[in-house]
């Protein structure tokens, strides 16, 4: 009879996830109850997580909060040790995509273009996609130091890594707007630098970048894309699991400071 420990087992942590009620987000949630954590979905007034988390019964709790706000994040952090006393894994999901990722023109008939992208809208990408994510690192970051452990998981997106290619937004109606880019590029240093600062601590911190997530995009785009990929095709939301199993449990106890790419080979060209 094999005996060995489960390596990626993470029955009983108490997981963080902000973004949770989002495409991939929801995706991460079911993953994580059907492997026995216990779950705090964060994401704004609008997405209703606390209706979102009824469904999943005891082990999930649901925060409506902003997560660009400092007052929010501590109270956020306030909630999860009232209701159990520590944090072992924060999943920094949540993004700010403005219209222009949706189809539609940005904001008031405004393009994506760098030389007209208006001031207010970087500071809304800037504020919630990067300041967000340092935010709640730094709230709940302070608990895993008190612990001497714990596991981040930060969002980033090959964005941050590589520019977005001009060809894949001809003739359909998609977008991708400065901004993010630059975000997502942040990320990936903030994870750096809090995983070189506190791995002292036995805080791990790294990135996953999803790439081109199958999500009813018009066929137009969808085949630039595919023609874009190496792997030829658009990722399957249920794709990112296999990353957040292993960096939410001790399977990457010596990964640290890494970005984990899922991207079909986007950046690998």
């Amino acid at each position: 009879m094999d005996t060995k420990p489960n390596i990626f087992n993470i029955e009983n942590k108490i997981i963080v996830i902000t973004g949770g009620c989002g495409l991939l987000g929801k995706t991460i949630v079911d993953s994580l109850i059907k492997n026995k954590a216990k779950v705090v979905v964060v994401d704004v007034p609008e997405a209703n997580p606390e209706k979102f988390a009824i469904k999943y019964g005891e082990n999930v709790l649901g925060i409506s909060a902003d997560v660009s706000n400092s007052t929010e994040t501590s109270k956020i952090k306030e909630i999860v040790l009232e209701n159990y006393g520590t944090v072992d894994v924060l999943i920094n999901a949540h993004q700010f995509k403005p219209k222009g990722f949706s189809g539609e023109k940005l904001m008031s008939g405004l393009e994506v273009e760098a030389e007209t992208f208006p001031e207010e809208l970087w500071d809304s990408i800037m504020n919630v996609n990067l300041k967000g994510a340092f935010l709640m690192c730094r709230e709940l970051g302070k608990v895993m130091i008190e612990n001497k452990s714990g596991s981040i998981i930060n969002f980033a997106s090959a964005y941050g890594i590589v520019s977005s290619n001009p060809a894949l937004y001809e003739n359909n109606s998609m977008g991708s707007p400065i901004a993010y880019s630059v975000s997502k590029g942040g990320i990936i240093m903030l994870t750096k630098y809090l995983a070189a600062y506190w791995a002292k601590e036995g805080v791990r911190v790294n990135s996953v970048t999803p790439h081109g997530v199958k999500n009813n995009h018009e066929k137009e785009f969808e085949t630039r894309f595919k023609n874009l990929s190496p792997i030829n095709r658009m990722m399957h939301p249920d794709e990112i699991v296999g990353a957040i199993l292993y960096l939410s449990s001790t399977a990457s106890s010596y990964t640290t400071g890494t970005n984990l790419l899922i991207d079909g080979g986007w950046t690998a060209w």
